[in-house]
């Protein structure tokens, strides 16, 4: 499937790689269909909008600078989601690259969570205290290995 994006221009995408995220994302909700696609620089992603080229988003995996990070979802939620066992899902933290330079964050609040085998998403709201919508991510790196 070809698909065109704002930052790499034309791609072939493999239909693996297409999400369905049927409620949409945060401020995003008319658009449901997307790509996962590994970034230039790793451990980075690209979710791009299938619908719309100029829509896309940085994600992270969150494990790799809060190993504590927990995600807490009813399993009727998950299981909507095609998620029957941990293995199953894949989370994913948005992520905010401000253009002054300013530090990059991650939002650790709402997450994007995904079944894997039914490639279906979902972007939940964490209602733990512990995360919130920036979190420096080297700053949080750094702290993690001490």
């Amino acid at each position: 499937m070809k698909i065109q994006t704002k930052i790499m221009g034309e791609l072939d995408v493999d239909e693996r790689q297409i999400l369905d995220i049927p409620d949409g994302l945060i401020g995003f909700k008319k658009f449901t269909s997307y790509a996962l696609l590994d970034a230039p620089q790793k451990p980075y992603f690209f979710l791009q909008s299938t619908e719309l080229s100029e829509l896309g988003f940085i994600l992270l995996d969150p494990f790799l600078f809060r190993p504590d990070y927990a995600v807490d979802a009813a399993d009727d939620y998950l299981g909507a989601l095609g998620i029957t066992d941990p293995e199953d899902a894949l989370v994913l933290a948005l992520v905010t690259v401000p253009p002054n330079g300013g530090p990059v964050t991650a939002n650790l609040m709402g997450p994007l969570v995904i079944g894997r085998k039914a490639r279906r998403g979902a972007q939940i709201v964490l209602a733990d205290p512990r995360w919130h919508t920036k979190h420096d991510v080297m700053a949080e790196l750094a702290a993690s290995r001490k």
